[in-house]
């Protein structure tokens, strides 16, 4: 697998955006009830899968500014994004490159790391913190799938 130029440069763009937005919604990104507005870019990592570095640099970057900042938020969670995006580049790569099975899979892999760490953080239990994350974690996901499909009309960003 090679990486041209210009994929680090989307790679990077894609991490800050993702950061930026993290911070801007802050309010709803974080805690046990998240819905984090920055997941809209996730289905783009269809395209390229290299862009699943770029999300979990992005999320390194926005969990600094979690008020649970930590091991789990700084390593654990980089690294189930980082997985969910390339399980999902590799499944979406079976259907042309889709941006909604993309979105399903992150959708699906994320709230599993995300409630496994408020257990071990909270004492949370998993039966009450993952339907809810899914839910708004498959919202956020096919909303961004919609947005990429409509620029894509216009616009093929990834070449």
């Amino acid at each position: 697998m090679k990486i041209e130029t210009k994929d680090i440069a989307l790679a990077s763009i894609f991490a800050s955006l993702y950061a930026v937005l993290v911070y801007v919604f802050a309010p709803v990104s974080f805690y046990a009830l998240q819905f984090r507005v920055a997941g809209v870019l996730r289905p783009a990592i269809a395209k390229k899968w290299v862009l699943s570095i770029g999300y979990a640099i992005g999320v390194i970057v926005g969990n600094l500014f979690s008020p649970f900042s930590g091991p789990y938020e700084l390593v654990f969670m980089p690294l189930v994004s980082l997985a969910a995006g390339v399980i999902g580049f590799v499944i979406a790569k079976k259907f042309k490159k889709s941006y909604f099975i993309e979105g399903a899979i992150v959708a699906a892999i994320v709230p599993i790391g995300v409630s496994w760490m408020l257990n071990q953080l909270f004492g949370l239990p998993l039966i009450a913190t993952f339907p809810y994350l899914l839910i708004s974690e498959q919202i956020v996901c096919l909303l961004g799938a919609f947005i990429f499909k409509l620029v894509e009309l216009r616009f093929k960003w990834w070449e």
